[in-house]
């Protein structure tokens, strides 16, 4: 038995410190934290600039700020800081996990890719053709990209809280869609959203590119070297005219996403070494060489891809996509009526996301299983086809990206354009969860297939 002088009593402090961490350790197992945190953000900047503390939103994010190396800097605010630099994070993750479904995920063969590639095309088609539409003609006609985006973190978040009626061939169906739309998104900044090319620094993109694919090509681990050349890649395409976050995407198209030796051949030869360990004596001096060698054997298996979107993902689903969204939602509803609504920007987004999205994507799916060019997702029912692409109408933060860069120095468009993006969102949030809550039956099969 132990006594007090061998096991001495634990102050209370941490004891109370581990049940006041308790929920919010809850809370961020939850598979919908990070959609929520989001949300919650989002509220949080718009009660901020409607608040009598509105003049501090304003003069917190547009604080000017001022970076100096080897004799060259240049001058941003606070908002730029996040949407220009930290940003290339949040696309960094993105260009891994488009590499990671493209090699060995759900788009890895084109049969399993060729659904929910086409429900992203009606669905990026259809809501910018309403959106132009509405604003053909008008100043903010430029903006058509906006209502094309479906927010990854928003949509699953909302089928995470009906999990029950939503099966998970549908989850993965959702999933996909929208890292076409992702792709399809990158490539609309790319070519329409530039400041015009420079072809001597798109030379020196290029250049670093090539870097890049001899570091994937040696299968170089070390994160030092990549985030060198992404620095590298995002300082040339930022004066090359393309927008530099874009650069993160690149960045994670070249992470090795393959293991360097097969699993099982590692394992087997782990279980021979740890076999022949067990044989011999204890040795306290080779136990740290022995477990190192333990550790980098496990490496082989483990792809740079994997770790870095472990080690980058908490971050940027926990601290940049929230930042963002409290950096750019802050708008003064203060005098806002349904005139504001009806105006073209707003309306247009409006109806882009909450009509176009659901129609395009449920219509051209629709349309590809009737031809026989691919089956409904495994359990699916129209129903619930309806409701997920209702929710897949919740375009938030890349659609406040493209806003930005569509209405740079128009704060008046912007505004309207951010009226839009909330609206239209919250429409597609609820109605969807509505449709799949209450009005489509119950999937039988709801888990993965072990």
């Amino acid at each position: 038995m132990a006594t007090s002088s061998s096991k001495p009593n634990r102050p209370p402090v941490p004891a109370l410190f581990k049940v006041a961490l308790a929920p919010v350790q809850a809370f961020f197992r939850l598979e919908a934290s990070s959609g929520i945190l989001l949300a919650l953000c989002a509220v949080a900047a718009l009660a901020w600039a409607n608040s009598p503390w509105a003049g501090s939103y304003s003069a917190v994010f547009d604080a000017p700020l001022r970076l100096e190396a080897a004799g060259h800097g240049g001058g941003f605010t606070f908002r730029e800081l996040i949407n220009d630099g930290l940003m290339t994070l949040f696309f960094f993750l993105v260009g891994m996990e488009i590499k990671r479904e493209l090699s060995s995920g759900e788009l890895r063969t084109f049969s399993r890719a060729l659904l929910p590639l086409i429900a992203a095309l009606g669905g990026m088609v259809v809501p910018a053709a309403l959106y132009l539409a509405f604003t053909h003609g008008t100043p903010a006609q430029g903006g058509w990209a906006i209502p094309m985006a479906t927010d990854i973190a928003f949509a699953i978040g909302c089928l995470t809280l009906v999990k029950a009626r939503v099966g998970h061939g549908l989850v993965v169906f959702l999933t996909a869609l929208a890292i076409f739309d992702d792709i399809g998104g990158i490539l609309v900044i790319a070519v329409f959203y530039g400041t015009g090319l420079h072809g001597e620094w798109l030379a020196a993109s290029a250049g670093v590119c090539a870097v890049l694919w001899v570091l994937n090509r040696f299968y170089v681990r070390n994160g030092l070297a990549y985030a060198l050349a992404g620095v590298a890649l995002w300082y040339a395409m930022h004066h090359g005219g393309i927008h530099a976050t874009l650069s993160g995407v690149v960045l994670g198209l070249f992470i090795p996403a393959r293991p360097t030796r097969p699993g099982r051949e590692v394992l087997e030869e782990l279980a021979d070494y740890i076999k022949s360990l067990v044989a011999q004596p204890d040795d306290e001096g080779q136990r740290g060489a022995q477990l190192l060698h333990i550790e980098e054997a496990l490496e082989d298996i483990e792809p740079p891809l994997n770790r870095f979107v472990h080690l980058w993902h908490g971050f940027v689903a926990y601290g940049i996509v929230p930042l963002f969204a409290l950096a750019n939602s802050g708008v003064d509803v203060s005098g806002v009526g349904l005139s504001d609504l009806l105006k073209p920007l707003p309306l247009g987004i409006i109806a882009g996301l909450f009509v176009g999205k659901q129609v395009g994507i449920f219509l051209f799916t629709w349309a590809a299983v009737k031809a026989g060019v691919s089956p409904l997702p495994a359990g699916a029912s129209l129903a619930q086809l309806h409701g997920v692409a209702v929710v897949a109408g919740i375009g938030f933060t890349v659609a406040l990206f493209v806003g930005g860069l569509a209405f740079s120095g128009q704060p008046a468009l912007l505004a309207e354009a951010k009226l839009g993006i909330l609206t239209g969102s919250l429409l597609s949030a609820v109605v969807g969860y509505v449709l799949l809550r209450y009005v489509a039956r119950p999937t039988i099969a709801s888990t993965p297939p072990p």
